[in-house]
């Protein structure tokens, strides 16, 4: 098969468009025909390199991967259907994978990680990582859904109890979580407020944000106190990290949530200990989210009222190309590979 892979750590023009093996078919395990793949910045750290983890090379990135079955692995999806994978990967059999917390696993993982992944035509995963999909959802929108909207439902769901009325803040909406907040929150009955660069500011209130805010111009925490009144927001969705995170803190009501899964701009976040307490705060992680929740999430993605935002579809070739666009940071939505 073809596969964009690198062999050692450094810039976009590591990636190498170029022959690898194939999948071996095993019993539990499905191949897939790759035909959508989109990228994270996860498929960046991977490549640059990251402290003190060591990532099997040659290695095949990607966790967002949809596509046609070509060998069932024994399982109850026949070849020949389309499908998009569940990226969470997890033992399946702890008390944990069974109460349906799987991201909670101690071998928890996510695809293109530490296995291979899929910047390739062919991929290989557990059967149950199979989520059969409509005819009506092209291969690139159901590629562009899985890792940013499950990471988002968990997030705001799971994790900041999210309540309809309550008011949120998202932070870059022009990411892929982003994007996937904005709508998630609206989803659910929320008053969304959202931050994103000048260029992007008409297509994140499009996406339902009542209120957009340049966040590379002034203080996005005094402007989310005039439009609340000085409240502040119940709920802030932070994934930027150090550039952001007082401001984050400050935008939030009393007895507000920050929820985080990231720190694309560095992860240290100093923190006033006496806004936490004497404000009834709540920091909170979030890791991806567990297979249900996923399922839950497809169920609005396949009734249309939960859409993916493709920035742009590339061949597999391309990769290279498409690592240096999401670093740049141009894209608004999800950049899709083609394989």
């Amino acid at each position: 098969m073809k596969a964009a892979r690198f062999h050692q750590h450094g810039g976009p023009e590591v990636l190498s468009y170029e022959d690898a093996p194939d999948p071996e078919a095993s019993t539990g395990r499905a191949i897939v025909r790759v035909r959508a793949c989109a990228l994270n910045h996860l498929d960046l750290w991977q490549r640059r390199g990251l402290e003190r983890v060591r990532i099997p090379l040659p290695h095949i990135s990607g966790a967002d991967v949809a596509g046609e079955v070509v060998d069932a692995g024994g399982g109850g999806v026949p070849t020949g259907t389309r499908v998009m994978l569940q990226p969470g990967l997890s033992c399946g059999r702890c008390p944990l994978c069974i109460a349906g917390r799987d991201n909670y696993c101690p071998q928890y993982d996510v695809l293109g990680y530490m296995s291979d992944g899929g910047y390739a035509e062919l991929v290989s995963v557990p059967v149950v990582n199979l989520i059969p999909i409509p005819d009506h959802i092209e291969f690139a929108d159901a590629a562009a859904f899985p890792l940013t909207f499950l990471t988002a439902w968990h997030m705001l769901i799971a994790r900041a109890a999210l309540q309809a009325g309550e008011t949120v803040l998202v932070l870059g909406a022009g990411s892929g979580v982003g994007q996937a907040a904005v709508q998630v929150a609206r989803a659910h009955g929320a008053r969304v407020f959202a931050t994103a660069g000048p260029a992007k500011l008409d297509r994140a209130r499009a996406l339902g944000a009542e209120e957009v805010i340049d966040h590379y111009s002034g203080n996005f925490a005094l402007r989310v106190r005039e439009l609340t009144g000085n409240a502040g927001v119940d709920v802030v969705v932070e994934h930027v990290g150090e550039a952001t995170w007082d401001r984050s803190v400050r935008a939030l009501a009393r007895g507000g949530r920050l929820v985080t899964c990231g720190a694309t701009s560095g992860h240290r976040g100093a923190l006033d200990l006496r806004h936490l307490f004497a404000r009834q705060l709540s920091l909170l992680g979030s890791y991806m989210g567990g297979k249900p929740e996923l399922r839950r999430a497809a169920e609005l993605f396949f009734a249309g009222v939960l859409k993916p935002v493709v920035d742009t579809v590339m061949p597999l070739s391309a990769a290279g190309a498409a690592h240096a666009r999401l670093e740049a940071g141009e894209q608004f939505g999800k950049i899709v590979l083609e394989a």
